[in-house]
C-alpha cells in the first residue's frame, strides 16, 4: 500500500466511524453499532473501498489493547476478585457448552468431518471483551456488579480460547494432541496475570517520579503507552492474548490496585486521574479503528445466500451459540434478572470468532459453505446482542439493584 493511500484510508475510517457513531448515539443506539456498520459499508460487504490490510489490522490491535487498558484503569480489583468464582463458572460453561453443541451439530447433525466440527465448535466459544465492554460503557453499566462478573468471565474465556486455539492449530497441522504444549501455555498465562500487574505498579512509581521532574510536556502519555505496548508484547511472548497485557497494565495503574505481601507504592489518586485524562484522547482515537476493522473483516458477499445448507447450518449454530453462552450464567447463585444480563453480555463474538474462522479457512478445514455459515453466525451474534442488551436494560433495569 502506498503511503498516500494509507492516509486516505485512515481518514475515511476515522471520519466514518465518528459520523456513524454519532448518528447511532442520536438514535439512542449504542455507538459501537455505528462503528461496526462503518466497517461493513466501507469493506468488501458493500462498497469495497477499503480492505483489511496488515497496517490497519495493526492499528486495530493497538485500539483493542488500549481499550482493555482503559477497562483495567476503571476496574475495581477487589470487586473483580470477589466475583472470581462466579466469573470462572460462567466462563467455563460459556466455553464448554458452545464448543460441545457446535461440535455435535457439525459432526452428528450435518455429518461434517471430525476436525471441521471441532473448529466450528471452537468458533462458538469466543466472547469479544472489546464489544461487550463498549456495550456496557455506552449504557453506563460498566461499573455494575454484573459487568464485573462479565469482565472476569470474558478474560478467563479469552485465556481458554487461546489454549483451545493452540490445541486446534496443532491438530490442523497434523501434529496430533499436544497436552504439553497447551499446558505450558496455560502455566505461562497464569504466571503472567499474577506477576504483570505487580511489575507494572512498580514501573508506575518510576513514571510518577520522572513526571515530577520532567521539563518536557507529554511524559505521561509517552511512558504509559510504552508500558502498555511492552506488556502486550510480554503477554504475546508467554502465549497470552496481547490485549491481556493492556488489561494487566490498566489494573496496575488504577486507583484501586494494591501490591500483595505488604509491598507498597504510595497511592496517589491524583496521579491516577492524570493518567486517565492524558490517555483518553489516545484511546478514543484508536478504539474506533478496531470496531471498524471488525466490520471490514466481514465479507457478506462471500456468503452463498442461495444455499439451503448455509441457511440451515448457520441458523442451528446461532441457536446453539446463544443458548450455550446464556446457560453458563444460570449455574451461579445470582438473582434471575442478573443471570440474564450476564448471559446476554457473554454472547458477542466479534474479532475472536473471526480468528477461529479465518484459521479454519486458511488451513483448508472449512469449505466455502461452512465458512460462510460461520461468518453469518459471527455477524449476527456480534450485532444482535447489542440491541437485545439495550432493550433488556431499558425494560428490567429496576430489577438489577446492586448487591
Amino acid at each position: 500500500m502506498e503511503v498516500s493511500t494509507f492516509f486516505i484510508h485512515i481518514t475515511i475510517i476515522l471520519l466514518s466511524a465518528r459520523i456513524l457513531g454519532e448518528m447511532a448515539a442520536y438514535l439512542s443506539i449504542p455507538s459501537v453499532i455505528g462503528e461496526l456498520m462503518a466497517g461493513i459499508i466501507l469493506g468488501p460487504s458493500l462498497l469495497g473501498l477499503i480492505e483489511p490490510s496488515d497496517v490497519i489490522k495493526l492499528l486495530a490491535e493497538i485500539g483493542i489493547i488500549l481499550l482493555l487498558f482503559e477497562v483495567g484503569l476503571e476496574t475495581d480489583i477487589v470487586r473483580l476478585m470477589k466475583t472470581g468464582v462466579n466469573s470462572t463458572v460462567v466462563a467455563l460453561f460459556g466455553v464448554i457448552a458452545p464448543f460441545a453443541f457446535g461440535f455435535c451439530v457439525g459432526y452428528y447433525l450435518f455429518a461434517l468431518p471430525f476436525l471441521t466440527s471441532l473448529f466450528a465448535g471452537g468458533t462458538l466459544t469466543a466472547t469479544s471483551i472489546g464489544i461487550t465492554v463498549r456495550i456496557l460503557t455506552d449504557l453506563s453499566k460498566h461499573h455494575s456488579r454484573e459487568a464485573q462478573m462479565v469482565l472476569g468471565a470474558a478474560v478467563i474465556d479469552d485465556i481458554i480460547g487461546v489454549i483451545l486455539l493452540a490445541f486446534l492449530y496443532d491438530l490442523s497441522l497434523g501434529k496430533g494432541v499436544s497436552l504439553q504444549h497447551t499446558s505450558q501455555i496455560f502455566v505461562f498465562i497464569v504466571i503472567f496475570m499474577v506477576l504483570a500487574p505487580t511489575a507494572a505498579k512498580l514501573m508506575a512509581g518510576v513514571i510518577r517520579r520522572f513526571d515530577s521532574v520532567s521539563q518536557i510536556p507529554g511524559l505521561i502519555p509517552t511512558t504509559v503507552v510504552s508500558l502498555v505496548l511492552f506488556f502486550a508484547w510480554l503477554a504475546h511472548a508467554v502465549g497470552a492474548p496481547e490485549l491481556l497485557g493492556g488489561f494487566a497494565a490498566g489494573i496496575a495503574l488504577s486507583r484501586r490496585f494494591f501490591l500483595p505481601m505488604g509491598l507498597a507504592v504510595h497511592a496517589e489518586p491524583a496521579f491516577a486521574h492524570r493518567i486517565e485524562e492524558n490517555m483518553k484522547p489516545i484511546i478514543h482515537l484508536f478504539t474506533p479503528i478496531f470496531f471498524v476493522m471488525v466490520g471490514l473483516s466481514l465479507n457478506l458477499k462471500a456468503v452463498n445466500w442461495g444455499s439451503s445448507f448455509v441457511w440451515i447450518f448457520s441458523a442451528v449454530l446461532l441457536i446453539t451459540a446463544v443458548i450455550g453462552k446464556i446457560m453458563g450464567a444460570f449455574f451461579i447463585k445470582e438473582d434471575y434478572y442478573r443471570k440474564w444480563a450476564i448471559g446476554l453480555c457473554m454472547i458477542p463474538r466479534g474479532e475472536v470468532g473471526l480468528i477461529f474462522a479465518e484459521l479454519g479457512k486458511a488451513a483448508g478445514i472449512f469449505n466455502d459453505d461452512v465458512y460462510a455459515a460461520l461468518v453469518i453466525v459471527i455477524a449476527l451474534s456480534t450485532v444482535l446482542p447489542i440491541f437485545v442488551i439495550k432493550w433488556f436494560y431499558s425494560r428490567f433495569e429496576d430489577k438489577l439493584g446492586e448487591v
